[in-house]
């Protein structure tokens, strides 16, 4: 039985930790990694040279480049998105994860977005923009749930 297609995207940092922590469920899908490209996260692609891509990084806190860099990155994302076609994409989210959601969704990927666990009772950005589109959103904390009521608490993923 052919396993299914599944992205996992986050960006680096405590996105990317905390996405790392369905790394066993990697195993059971044929699944694909991908990050911004940073010092700390160079080392994932000797593990799976082929599962494991890289877009740009980028911050808001340089918001003269940011833009730019936004830019390039949606153009990477839908290179990733056509080359990897996945059935499913899950991601702990902010700014390089938003456009593969938006894509994969043009394109008829599940959706599954988890926000984060360092947000006890305000949105992020990208929480904001794919909660009206992903087929499963959710929250590690309850209190989560006043905000995004189609949600679903699950606890968190530590």
């Amino acid at each position: 039985m052919k396993k299914k297609r599944v992205l996992f995207i986050a960006s680096t940092g405590g996105h990317l930790s905390e996405l790392m922590q369905l790394k066993p469920m990697f195993s059971h899908y044929d699944s694909y990694l991908i990050t911004e490209k940073t010092k700390s996260t160079k080392h994932l692609r000797k593990e799976a040279p082929k599962k494991v891509h890289f877009l740009i990084y980028g911050t808001k806190d340089h918001f003269l480049i940011y833009p730019f860099k936004l830019l390039l990155n949606c153009f990477k994302s839908l290179y990733f998105y056509i080359r990897i076609r996945p059935k499913f994409i899950i991601t702990t989210g902010a700014h390089t994860a938003g456009p593969m959601c938006c894509i994969g969704k043009l394109f008829g990927s599940k959706i599954i977005f988890i926000e984060t666990f360092a947000n006890i009772d305000t949105k992020t950005v990208t929480g904001r923009i794919v909660y009206h589109f992903a087929d499963l959103f959710i929250v590690q904390w309850e209190s989560m749930l006043k905000l995004y009521p189609k949600a679903i608490y699950k606890g968190w993923i530590y």
